[in-house]
């Protein structure tokens, strides 16, 4: 079986770089590795919903299936609250480790989809859809995101719309009752959905 970046524990070789970049105004260094999500570059969705998520300076965050972090590290200079980000990759959640020091309000976790942060709730969680591992995955993380929103908060996520982001987006409405576009840039869309008494 070939290895994926949503493998649990990597057995390729470690290998890692160092990127600097300017996203939202913030520049950030972010040490990237191989056998995690975008290993050489920062993907264009994690760029695309870094720059157009809507982070409110008091909102809790989660930033599931974080990769390398640099969604959440954006995140946390927008909030004075607390980020979460997770992954079920081993490797990826030690380089997000690295990636967070000098962060106050970082906490990083394994495992696999919502269980690191089980019994906790958010007012924003932010999902770059992991489409290669199916729609089953990605179903149940918008889905499943309900239980883990405030009131009033929000599921952002960012897809490839030519890619079967048609359904998430039919998904997210028919889930929480309403979907909003943020942004249509080079094939990704940034999707937000509220979730509501009445949704």
């Amino acid at each position: 079986m070939s290895e994926h970046y949503f493998s649990e524990n990597p057995k390729s070789k470690l290998k890692t770089k160092l990127l600097n970049a300017n996203i939202r105004g913030e520049n950030i260094s972010l040490l990237l590795a191989s056998g995690t999500f975008s290993s050489q570059r920062i993907d264009n969705g994690s760029r695309i919903l870094a720059e157009y998520m809507k982070i409110k300076e008091n909102d809790s965050v989660l930033d599931l299936g974080c990769g390398t972090g640099i969604i959440g590290l954006i995140a946390a200079r927008l909030t004075k609250n607390e980020v979460v980000l997770t992954d079920i990759n081993t490797r990826a959640v030690e380089i997000t480790k690295q990636n967070a020091l000098g962060f106050e309000n970082i906490m990083v976790l394994q495992g696999d989809l919502y269980k690191p942060v089980k019994g906790k709730k958010f007012d924003v969680i932010l999902i770059n859809l992991p489409q290669l591992a199916g729609r089953g995955i990605c179903s149940k993380m918008i889905i499943q995101a309900k239980d883990y929103l405030n009131l009033g908060g929000s599921l952002q996520i960012v897809e490839r719309h030519n890619r079967g982001g048609k359904y998430f987006e039919s998904l997210m409405k028919d889930t929480f009752g309403n979907m909003e576009v943020l942004a249509k840039k080079g094939g990704f869309w940034v999707c937000k959905s509220v979730f509501s008494l009445s949704g």
